[in-house]
């Protein structure tokens, strides 16, 4: 964590004189996050690495916020204190993370009800429903619902993993009995996502639910039917919603209207062009002309001034994360904190891959965000807590891994 934040300390000094707010918050920064990782258990080795990649992605995100808009960097420094607090404080109950296999189903209803607040009381933004506010604050509801889905998925599957993989594909009784609850709290995330035209956070929670159904079962048939019925639904809302009709015609012909419906994703590729190779440079290029680019665009803006050699670094240390996260998923000797950890890493991965394609290009970009890097309260939080919990996930006792 020191080199992690001696790194960001050299970083901040790019950075304009005051463009990431008071020094005082800067210094409170760092005694927050050294005091979350002292917290750690004093007889347990850890992947100490995952706070410090974490810290270190988010100083570099608070870096290219601040020179895309001061305001929102003093902002987003506020949260990263707040994010970093709340993660020491849960440090301790995390400890004790295989307690939240009990209230399975308190983790399905919370998403429920969130979703069920989000439908009556979300703000629409770009044609999807995606924020609430309260009082002067706003925040994504679907950021924790990621997580309380991986949490219920986790307890379920590990109670019924053996019968469900052992249930032949045909057998549909056995399936209902032993995949409804299942397939009935995804199914229910996955309709009011399309009914809030929310495509990206449901392409995320299919891929999340995919993979820790896989690593729990082996079934392929339980995969391609999911592949299946979300390609129906990505369909039926492709015909019905013009908001959806619009972000895959502007991947498909991004220049056909240049200066209307295009003009994000046009701005976009001509930023990911001029940088080169190498870039144009912090504080030159012109990333400002992209609209929202400190939320889902700020990877685009990032490859214009460090070009795709500073691309390619982000894109390793998120993959560094992931990968570390996964090995910590296979030395776990018990299922349900397996499924609990490879659930949190490919809710990371799959989001890290999902708004980076869409901003290369590779398939229709969605309204989430680059974890530690875009601007915005509620994806710090939710990300460092998802860190933090692995990070007690990886827990072992000390000298048993010599």
């Amino acid at each position: 964590m020191l080199g992690a934040l001696l790194f960001a300390a050299v970083c901040f000094r790019l950075a304009a004189p005051g463009s990431l707010g008071p020094t005082p918050l800067l210094i409170a920064l760092a005694v927050v996050a050294c005091v979350w990782v002292m917290l750690e258990p004093g007889d347990a080795d850890r992947d100490d690495t995952l706070p410090a990649l974490a810290v270190m992605l988010s100083a570099l995100g608070l870096l290219e916020i601040a020179r895309l808009s001061p305001q929102l960097a003093g902002r987003q420094a506020v949260w990263l204190a707040f994010s970093l607090g709340l993660a020491a404080a849960l440090g301790p109950a995390f400890n004790r993370f295989r307690v939240l296999a009990a209230y399975k189903y308190v983790w399905i209803l919370l998403a429920v009800a969130l979703f069920a607040a989000l439908a009556l009381f979300g703000q629409e933004v770009n044609g999807a429903k995606l924020w609430i506010r309260l009082g002067p604050v706003q925040f994504e509801p679907v950021e924790v619902i990621k997580l309380l889905v991986v949490l219920f998925m986790a307890s379920y599957l590990a109670e019924t993993a053996d019968v469900i993989a052992r249930t032949r594909p045909w057998s549909l009784r056995a399936n209902a009995k032993y995949l409804g609850p299942l397939f009935i709290g995804w199914g229910a995330s996955m309709a009011i996502l399309v009914f809030e035209h929310d495509l990206g956070m449901a392409t995320l929670l299919l891929a999340t639910f995919a993979a820790m159904l896989y690593v729990a079962t082996r079934r392929i048939d339980l995969i391609v039917g999911g592949l299946a019925v979300f390609g129906l639904a990505a369909y039926l809302a492709a015909a019905r919603y013009s908001y959806v009709r619009t972000r895959i015609a502007v991947w498909q012909h991004p220049f056909a209207d240049p200066f209307g419906a295009g003009y994000q994703a046009v701005q976009s590729l001509f930023s990911l062009a001029a940088g080169g190779l190498f870039g144009t440079g912090y504080r030159l290029g012109h990333p400002e002309y992209i609209p929202s680019v400190a939320t889902d665009y700020i990877y685009a803006a990032w490859s214009e001034q460090w070009g795709a050699i500073g691309a390619i670094v982000v894109c390793f240390a998120f993959l560094s994360i992931v990968r570390r996260m996964l090995r910590v998923a296979e030395r776990q000797p018990d299922l349900y904190a397996k499924l609990l950890a490879t659930g949190l890493a490919v809710t990371l991965g799959f989001q890290v891959f999902i708004i980076i394609g869409g901003v290369l290009g590779i398939f229709p970009l969605t309204g989430i965000t680059l974890p530690f890097f875009s601007y915005g309260g509620s994806s710090l939080v939710t990300n460092f807590l998802l860190i933090s919990l692995v990070w007690a996930i990886s827990s072992e006792p000390r000298g048993a891994g010599t």
